[in-house]
């Protein structure tokens, strides 16, 4: 059956960081997933933690009874211009070692790049991934990408082509529910096609940014080259997430031990107690409404 995360980000200024296993314990996770953090994988930095500090990172996961499902870092492994690049890898390298030593073998990440220059930033991908599908296949870790807004691709149908050109089964999809909107909003037809290389699905909910004509959020000066999201709890938003969970149920994903459904909702900190219990019992009653309907 899949397993349920908790992303601790809303607990980032108000606990330390070996805390969110306590934190996703009283919630009812049994899983957690690590996201960037000063003390562990900071945003496009070398880790910060050494052979003690895993150590203590794997005590309290015992402790607790909180699995750690995954890691999530964020690195520039696309970007157009090779000095943060090379250092992405090098970063990303690392990280890779972590997973091993934490005994989590799934990496759910971003493709980064920019979007206005798109082919260079491709190259740059590829060029990363030629350096790191081998440690990842030798070390049987897999990493997920994410066409997150403002990477240097963001439509989903066309991510997973990228991806399905690495031709690895050590690389896959994330869907993030967020996103949805971003992607094409096309689960009901993205979905079937990702089959097994989709390893993780990241549950929270945005407002449709294409509605009323374009209009429905307004920056100035008009033509900002931005991309507007929210990270809400399941029906605050526009996301269909009874269609969303027809496709995983659909596909077969919702009974695969290897999946994972990550809680990431970032709008919210000043609830963030009450809404983590809530996200969860609203994922494992979506779970069980869909589950067991593959074909």
């Amino acid at each position: 059956m899949v397993r349920i995360a908790l992303d601790p980000t809303p607990y980032h200024s108000t606990h330390d960081f070996l805390d969110f296993f306590d934190v996703a314990a009283a919630a009812g996770y049994e899983w957690i997933q690590l996201t960037p953090h000063p003390d562990f994988v900071p945003f496009f930095s070398h880790p910060r933690v050494d052979r003690a500090y895993l150590d203590r990172v794997r005590r309290r996961s015992a402790s607790t009874g909180v699995g750690i499902s995954s890691l999530l870092p964020v690195q520039r492994i696309s970007w157009p211009e090779e000095l943060p690049r090379e250092a992405a890898v090098r970063n990303f390298t690392r990280i890779i070692q972590l997973a091993v030593d934490l005994e989590a073998p799934v990496i759910n990440t971003e493709f980064s790049g920019r979007p206005e220059r798109a082919e260079e930033s491709e190259a740059g991908f590829f060029r990363s991934m030629e350096r790191l599908l081998p440690i990842l296949e030798r070390e049987a870790v897999t990493v997920n990408f994410d066409p997150h807004p403002d990477d240097f691709v963001e439509d989903g149908l066309e991510a997973w082509r990228i991806l399905r050109g690495l031709d690895s089964a050590a690389v896959g999809f994330v869907y993030v529910g967020s996103h949805t909107f971003h992607y094409g909003d096309r689960a009901m037809s993205l979905i079937p096609q990702l089959g097994d290389r989709l390893g993780s699905v990241y549950a929270a909910d945005s407002f449709d940014h294409r509605r009323s004509h374009g209009l429905r959020y307004i920056t100035n000066p008009p033509g900002n080259a931005v991309r507007v999201h929210q990270h809400l709890r399941i029906g605050a938003g526009d996301v269909d997430w009874d269609e969303l969970f027809a496709a995983l149920g659909a596909s077969g994903f919702l009974e695969r031990e290897d999946a994972i459904i990550c809680s990431n909702v970032f709008a919210e900190d000043e609830t963030a107690d009450e809404t983590s219990r809530y996200q969860l019992e609203r994922l494992w009653s979506l779970v069980d409404k869909y589950a067991g309907s593959a074909s």
